[in-house]
């Protein structure tokens, strides 16, 4: 009996290899050839933009700080700018008592010299607030008017100050009373508070405090009616100016 003999493949057509069917290509893949390939651009991370920023601020910054010591510094050359002095031509007292109720009365009379040493600079005050002091316990206060001072000006201030029943707390009181009876006489001490503008020509600057401080006087206080000079020939006046930010005053 032969053997069956069974065909390995198909047998080719039209003299050819067989081939796969073709299908029509889909949508997506013709989107997909046609879309230009994705290409992730380069990220600026917030690090280095913060960077920048305070390198330019920092810049920005120095520069103001540089052209405002020029201007400082051509505005001293041209007008040698200096601070008014103040001192104390004298004070007399009237009367100073402290009652057994703790209530003080006082009358002082004091002149007040203030100058201005610049020849092209002047200066234009705010009422002033003046208190006299002895120790930590204020005896008087009072206030000085508005003024002008002008170029190489030397302005006489006059002012009379008068305290009646002021009420003392019992240790001020007791310090007072013991300053009083003291040989050497009364310390006192006067303070000036203001506000002044700078005028140079016709431009005027804002507004600065101004605080001046004057110590080194002492007075015996009169037994009778006519009224004690203070030595004044030791006082000293210091001129500070105060600058306020906020809530704080340097």
């Amino acid at each position: 009996m032969a053997d069956r003999v069974y065909p390995t493949a198909k047998p080719a057509t039209n003299g050819g290899a067989a081939s796969n069917p073709a299908f029509p290509a889909t949508k997506a893949q013709l989107y997909s050839n046609a879309r230009p390939a994705y290409r992730p651009q380069p990220r600026h991370s917030r690090r280095s933009r913060c960077c920048s920023c305070c390198l330019w601020l920092t810049v920005i910054i120095l520069l103001l700080l540089f052209f405002a010591g020029v201007a400082s510094v051509i505005f001293y050359v041209i007008y040698r700018p200096q601070r008014p002095s103040f001192s104390v031509s004298s004070l007399k007292l009237s009367y100073l008592n402290v009652t057994s109720s703790s209530q003080l009365n006082s009358k002082f009379d004091i002149n007040i010299t203030a100058r201005n040493p610049n020849k092209k600079i002047a200066y234009i005050y705010n009422p002033v607030a003046i208190s006299i002091t002895s120790g930590d316990v204020d005896v008087g206060d009072g206030v000085l008017p508005a003024f002008v001072h002008g170029k190489r000006n030397t302005t006489l201030l006059k002012t009379q100050i008068t305290s009646s029943r002021k009420a003392l707390d019992d240790s001020s009181a007791t310090a007072l009373k013991s300053s009083l009876k003291s040989k050497n006489g009364l310390p006192l001490k006067i303070r000036l508070d203001t506000k002044v503008k700078v005028k140079v020509g016709g431009v005027k600057s804002p507004k600065v405090g101004i605080r001046v401080k004057c110590d080194g006087i002492r007075v015996t206080p009169p037994t009778g009616k006519t009224p004690a000079t203070a030595t004044t020939s030791k006082a000293k006046c210091k001129v500070d100016i105060r600058v306020k930010i906020w809530k704080w005053t340097f």
